[in-house]
């Protein structure tokens, strides 16, 4: 399960405690000094983005081999982007990398697509954020330092992770029930929809769904009717997926994908099973591959 908790010591120095940042902790990324006129957050926190590396030696290998301390200052790094905002942070992570291509034997390049793919887009990462790996795979794209292997699988996943993003329209699908009835995802009537795309019987599903039907804050909304929760099974083992029938609460609808459209057609982007989205009444995506606790945080801030 993703879990986001991180500080930024840097973030707070310039936000709390005026303009002038230090080095980072370990001394090796020097940011820059926050000129005097910007007093906003944002303004900020996009200075940073843009300028983060600025000292930093790209064709210098050997800051590879310094243990965690490179790793450090680029975890720094993706906290202020994630402060910055969206166009600002685009720009950044795309100038970053095209700086790494001053080394000329490629490690210090590949070095950083692994760090940026490590924290951004592994999905049993705390920081897993598609909309800021984005810009990583537009880049490798772009590159002509990218070998057509490298470009393949950058279209592939930047494919992926434009599908059903936040604020789109979640794609259609169709569901079976037990009893071979079937209905689709935009038949289902309530003020939000929570699609959980699990196996049965894997150990991380187990925990997502003891979590759900733990849930006094879900189990409140589903008792209302304003929340609907479709546990979709899109795997092809329906003997394994009726053994375990029992272990989901009959208030939730309990559906297997009959016409194994969600995988063969790679409708979403299910790289990780358990899979959370939540959705609003018109279907509109309002999180996306989302920790159970952000859908318990939105829906505590709605109005009951």
């Amino acid at each position: 399960m993703k879990n986001f908790i991180l500080i930024s010591v840097m973030l707070l120095t310039f936000s709390c405690f005026g303009n002038t940042v230090s080095k980072s902790m370990n001394g090796m990324v020097t940011p820059p000094e926050i000129p005097f006129y910007l007093t906003d957050p944002l303004a900020k926190a996009n200075y940073l983005a843009t300028h983060y590396w600025n000292q930093f030696d790209f064709t210098d290998t050997l800051y590879i081999h310094q243990g965690h301390l490179l790793e450090d200052a680029f975890v720094n790094y993706v906290d202020i982007l994630f402060h910055a905002d969206q166009k600002t942070a685009n720009t950044a992570i795309k100038s970053m990398l095209s700086k790494t291509e001053t080394e000329k034997t490629g490690r210090m390049r590949a070095h950083f697509l692994d760090l940026f793919k490590k924290y951004l887009y592994d999905p049993n990462s705390p920081f897993l954020n598609e909309d800021v790996y984005i810009p990583v795979l537009e880049y490798i794209i772009q590159s002509q330092r990218s070998d057509e292997a490298e470009k393949s699988r950058a279209g592939f996943n930047l494919e992926m992770a434009l599908k059903n993003r936040a604020d789109d329209p979640a794609t259609d699908i169709e569901y079976t029930l037990v009893t071979g009835m079937t209905s689709t995802l935009y038949a289902i009537q309530s003020d939000y929809t929570i699609i959980l795309f699990y196996n049965p019987g894997c150990h991380a599903c187990g925990e997502i769904i003891s979590y759900l039907k733990d849930s006094p804050i879900i189990n409140e909304w589903l008792s209302s009717k304003r929340l609907q929760l479709l546990a979709f099974f899109p795997n092809e083992d329906l003997e394994l997926w009726r053994k375990h029938l029992a272990d989901l609460p009959s208030a939730w609808i309990n559906a297997y994908d009959g016409q194994r459209t969600v995988l063969q057609k790679k409708l979403y982007d299910l790289k990780a099973i358990p899979t959370l989205y939540l959705l609003n009444k018109e279907k509109i995506v309002l999180k996306k591959d989302a920790d159970v606790r952000e859908l318990e945080s939105y829906l505590v801030q709605q109005k009951f």
